[in-house]
């Protein structure tokens, strides 16, 4: 069956308040309802996309690797990464907290930087095939970004934590703010990338 798309038939849709609104032949036009830009796709969306990917990939290493956060006593200092956290809460017994940590905070991060970076290469490839699949995968990610903050709390949640008396002091670490930066490159990542892309692929070549 062949698939027929908005912009075909002259009609765009507003990425803002979704109106959708008849082009007049132009590459893009005014909202009438809000009055934003409308064009037929986002402009250098692949590229933007790519590069927020890109960026928040790299910078997953350190956010893992260096600690999220240092312990000061009155004895020693000790710094601890995620997984270390992770590991230390197993130890005390608070599995339920250590099952959150990891997935908010490991699990879900990478899972988010392989489904974006597996539609880019869709795109890319200009796949003919499973673009529904591939659309819900996006929105997926869509809707897990409104919660990524979820990952930030955990890690506060394990500062918290690990203020055991009051002769402790806590004090963020660079881990942190790499991992800090992952959140908000892969929510801006799902932000820039253009969804009708990937029913574009199709019809292409």
């Amino acid at each position: 069956m062949t698939r027929v798309l908005g912009r075909s038939l002259g009609l765009l849709v507003c990425m803002h308040c979704r109106a959708t609104i008849r082009s007049g032949g132009k590459p893009r036009t005014l909202c009438p309802r809000c009055g934003a830009v409308v064009h037929e796709r986002k402009p250098q969306s692949i590229a933007t996309t790519t590069a927020l990917v890109v960026s928040a990939a790299l910078l997953y290493v350190p956010a893992n690797v260096l600690p999220v956060m240092y312990t000061t006593t009155v004895f020693d200092e000790d710094g601890d990464t995620i997984m270390s956290g992770v590991l230390s809460l197993l130890h005390n017994g608070s599995w339920p907290l250590a099952l959150l940590v990891f997935v908010a905070s490991i699990v879900v991060p990478i899972l988010k930087l392989l489904a974006m970076g597996l539609l880019l290469w869709s795109v890319a490839g200009h796949w003919r095939s499973a673009a529904l699949p591939r659309s819900r995968l996006f929105r997926l990610v869509e809707f897990i970004g409104r919660w990524s903050m979820l990952d930030v709390y955990a890690i506060s949640l394990l500062v918290a934590l690990v203020q055991i008396n009051s002769f402790a002091n806590v004090r963020v670490g660079l881990g942190a703010l790499a991992f800090c930066a992952v959140v908000v490159l892969t929510m801006l990542a799902a932000e820039s990338f253009d969804e009708r892309l990937l029913w574009d692929a199709p019809s292409r070549g």
